[in-house]
């Protein structure tokens, strides 16, 4: 396997507070927006970018959830394995309210019609828009498109982009993966 890095250390740091700033410039105080982590890994995303908000606005309330999709998947009953779902954690109404969507790779845009769907049950937000901190740009299976991105990325079906965190990973790192060819 052959791996590329992406982006880590400083400029991996700098990504995320350009799109906290991104964010700020659109929604102000945040007092009608909430952030919604798109489980697994867009909660870790969610919750950095949260906690980069806090810092630069720290007078204010700055909303955070996760949103767990497994059984709105187009996919899950194709599945050979059994699923194990993760943890939805949002203790806020969404009704009303600017929901900024986040996961760390957006591909085909699959992931987020099945969260747009599961966010359903929490109200009928009054606009949803989507943060990506990698968008590989041409795989797109649902036609959906990033509102903020960190990085994009062209790859192809065989390469996968392997997103790291600090808090989980021990670093923050994003690199892309291609198969070796013999």
């Amino acid at each position: 396997m052959q791996n590329l890095t992406l982006l880590d250390g400083q400029k991996f740091q700098i990504t995320i507070q350009r799109l906290c700033r991104q964010l700020i410039e659109n929604h102000n105080d945040f007092s009608n927006t909430v952030l919604i982590g798109i489980q697994p890994r867009g909660i870790y995303l969610a919750k950095r970018v949260a906690e980069e908000l806090r810092k630069i606005l720290p007078d204010k309330n700055i909303l955070q959830g996760d949103l767990d999709i497994t059984f709105y998947r187009d996919d899950f009953r194709r599945r050979e394995s059994q699923l194990v779902p993760n943890q939805t954690k949002i203790d806020f109404i969404i009704e009303g309210k600017k929901v900024i969507m986040m996961d760390d790779v957006l591909w085909t845009g699959r992931t987020i019609r099945a969260a747009m769907d599961a966010m359903q049950a929490f109200g009928r937000p009054e606009k949803i828009e989507l943060l990506a901190l990698v968008d590989r740009r041409y795989s797109r299976h649902i036609p959906v498109s990033a509102d903020y991105v960190g990085i994009e990325v062209d790859s192809i079906a065989s390469q996968k982009v392997v997103v790291s965190w600090k808090d989980t990973d021990g670093e923050d790192k994003i690199v892309l993966v291609s198969e070796a060819q013999e």
